[in-house]
């Protein structure tokens, strides 16, 4: 059976009818989670959880969907939240704290391991004080947590890096598959007008387009780097059966992007993939990949000070109107009275009477910065910015050391980290329950298995010595 046959139907002319496409969809992502379980993959049955959190933050809260498909659901508003929503995400944490206390978690190894990650998350909730709105700001940092515990239910399962591609891969086959149906044959649900252009523009399971980019931006390069993984393994039926899943899934994912018609996913992508095959290029010295990185930081520059290489990039890629949309949000945002060292309050900027005064004069509501660094620097001041700078090298670091002893892993924390530094260079993803947010956790956290290391070498070690026992005992 061809693994994408229902949808390259619908994608060349075979119009179907709405209830025809979604019978054909909901068969074909049948097939890939059956196929998936035949492959007998080496992870346990808590990886539901970290995957079902992985869906909620690449497509829409419980809430939402109720509310998309007509449902009754509980009201909510923007300083409380929803409470059907807040039940859900409490529930996903209690349930992954107690994974992680039966797998008997060593808490002080995740600090030492993840210093400036615990610092940065300690700062935030110290922010909480001086919210105009603490116990709001307190519900939404409780939240975030759920990246870090999800996050650490994979590193202990037996086998990371398996559990992290079944993850993404479970989320794809579904995030992907009903993104297009929902866009070809339901475009109540699948489309919206864009707020800056006043054209239409696909979103698929998420709310926008510039969602719906991000989610094409964590999945198609998971998929380039996993094709690259694929690759390098002994040829084989399962080897070939898989590249041509991957070659579907990144057809696929590439025309959900140029349905989204957004330009810093497709950019941040494509610098991403671009440094990813460099960085395993032979002739590449894996040891001076921090004097590249600053040489790379020098020259883009110098490039911007002397050609205003952004403003080219922009103009090519047809940008110009939500480019100059948020530079006038952003001239606002800087001239409003905030605290510039500690900011107004962890995640605490848009809500309340700013919120209303940034919407005067515009026929669209601003609900964020369209810059993680100026967003961070709102809510958290200059000393919340340096931190999540520091949060940065630390992560870039962490990756160097990878880029030697675990290439392939290293080579897919380097990408991720170059996409989500660009990425929000005009979109936000540094903040609350964003994919990309939980993405970064996945790339910035370790997990210490040195003792599990220690225990097997141990249980090795005695093997040996009771089989030579027993060759003694018998040559006695």
């Amino acid at each position: 059976m061809n693994l994408v046959e229902p949808h390259i139907a619908s994608l060349f002319g075979l119009h179907l009818s709405p209830s025809l496409a979604l019978f054909l969809t909901v068969a074909f992502v049948v097939f890939l989670f059956r196929r998936d379980y035949r492959e007998q993959p080496n992870v346990t049955g808590a990886l539901w959880l970290p995957f079902l959190w992985m869906l909620l933050m690449g497509s829409r809260s419980v809430a939402q969907w109720l509310a998309t498909l007509g449902l009754p659901t509980v009201s909510g508003s923007l300083e409380e939240g929803n409470p059907l929503d807040a039940a859900v995400y409490s529930a996903f944490i209690a349930a992954g704290i107690y994974v992680l206390s039966q797998r008997q978690i060593n808490f002080s190894e995740v600090l030492r391991s993840n210093a400036w990650l615990m610092i940065f998350l300690i700062y935030c909730f110290v922010a909480i004080l001086w919210s105009d709105y603490p116990f709001v700001a307190f519900k939404r940092w409780i939240k975030i947590l759920g990246h870090p515990i999800m996050v650490l239910i994979l590193f202990t399962e037996p086998n990371p890096e398996e559990a992290l591609a079944r993850m993404v891969k479970r989320s794809a086959y579904v995030l992907v598959p009903f993104s297009i149906l929902l866009i070809k044959y339901y475009p109540a649900i699948g489309c919206k007008y864009d707020m800056w252009t006043g054209r239409s523009a696909a979103n698929g399971v998420v709310q926008n387009k510039n969602e719906l980019g991000c989610v094409c931006l964590v999945l198609g390069l998971f998929f380039v780097w996993y094709f690259l993984k694929t690759w390098r393994a002994e040829k084989s039926k399962a080897r070939r059966d898989e590249l041509r899943l991957i070659g579907g899934f990144l057809f696929m994912i590439g025309w959900l992007l140029s349905k989204a018609h957004s330009a810093t996913p497709s950019l941040s992508w494509l610098v991403a993939v671009v440094v990813m095959l460099l960085v395993g290029r032979q002739w590449v010295n894996k040891k001076l990949i921090g004097m590249y990185a600053i040489l790379a930081v020098i020259a883009l520059a110098v490039a911007e000070l002397t050609f205003g290489i952004f403003g080219r990039i922009v103009d090519l890629t047809g940008h110009e109107e939500t480019i100059i949309g948020r530079a006038g949000l952003w001239r606002e945002l800087l001239a409003l009275h905030t605290n510039p060292i500690f900011g107004v309050g962890f995640e605490s900027f848009w809500l309340g009477d700013r919120l209303k005064l940034l919407a005067q004069g515009r026929p669209w509501q601003p609900n964020e910065a369209h810059n993680g660094y100026l967003e961070t620097y709102l809510n958290l001041g200059l000393i919340g910015l340096l931190m999540l700078i520091g949060l940065l090298v630390a992560t870039f670091r962490k990756i160097c050391t990878d880029l030697l002893q675990n290439f392939e892993w290293g080579q897919f924390r380097l990408g991720f980290l170059v996409a989500i530094i660009l990425y929000n260079w005009t979109e936000v993803s540094f903040r609350g329950l964003s994919l990309l947010w939980f993405v970064f956790y996945i790339i910035a956290m370790d997990y210490p298995r040195v003792e599990d290391e220690s225990v097997v070498e141990v249980l090795e070690s005695s093997r040996a010595e009771e089989m030579e026992l027993t060759y003694f005992e018998e040559r006695l």
